[in-house]
């Protein structure tokens, strides 16, 4: 739904040059930022050993290298060429990869799930600009967002059915909140002009640390 969402603004707005859009983007990374330090990263420290922190600094280093075939898609920018006809693919590898890691800490009481859901409007807006002004046929773009929205949830339903991936779920969440710490503060100093903040942007961040403290 989230992805839908998404791909709707990308058709009757301006993601790339809207405040409003800006607002959106700095609220989710607000949100999951807050939910993120609230919630799992407590949840983390206490079912797992001392090194679990070598594991956040693994997430925030994958994030980083996913971010060189993505080129920032996931906190709110978007760099490539626009005159493709082939199926970008390592975008999509490296997108679903980030997507896929994104749903193995989530579950339907999780606050967390709210803040990957909000987090994800704004991706899939950015991603819907790309790929609707690229030349790939309509099939190859409602191809790659079907397959992109269906990877959080494979993520999740992985860590509930696979035995084996229940072993290593600390450790797995340690590295997506890696990827989390590094993409939610990335989009509140990116999407400010001269990394500044402004009085609406302060007041949704707010807004975004007081909705992820008492949800």
């Amino acid at each position: 739904m989230a992805v839908i969402a998404g791909y709707f603004i990308s058709i009757f707005f301006k993601p790339g040059s809207s405040s409003g859009f800006k607002l959106l983007l700095a609220f989710s990374g607000a949100y999951l930022l807050s939910v993120t330090v609230l919630e799992l990263l407590p949840e983390v420290y206490e079912t797992a050993d001392t090194d679990i922190g070598l594991f956040i600094m693994l997430g925030l280093l994958l994030q980083i290298s996913l971010e060189f075939v993505s080129k920032g898609v996931e906190h709110g920018h978007m760099h490539f060429k626009e005159n493709t006809r082939a199926f970008p693919i390592m975008l999509f590898l490296s997108l679903s990869l980030h997507s896929l890691l994104e749903g193995f800490p989530l579950d339907k009481d999780n606050h967390l799930l709210n803040g990957v859901v909000v987090h994800k409007i704004p991706v899939a807006a950015i991603l819907s600009v790309f790929l609707v002004q690229s030349k790939l046929s309509k099939l190859k773009v409602f191809l790659f967002l079907g397959l992109f929205a269906l990877m959080t949830p494979l993520g999740s339903w992985l860590k509930n059915n696979i035995e084996i991936i229940n072993q290593y779920v600390p450790y797995i969440n340690a590295i997506v909140i890696g990827v989390f710490l590094h993409v939610s503060t990335t989009i509140l100093f990116e999407s400010s002009k001269n990394h500044s903040f402004n009085a609406s942007k302060l007041g949704v961040v707010i807004l975004g640390i007081l909705l992820a403290y008492f949800i």
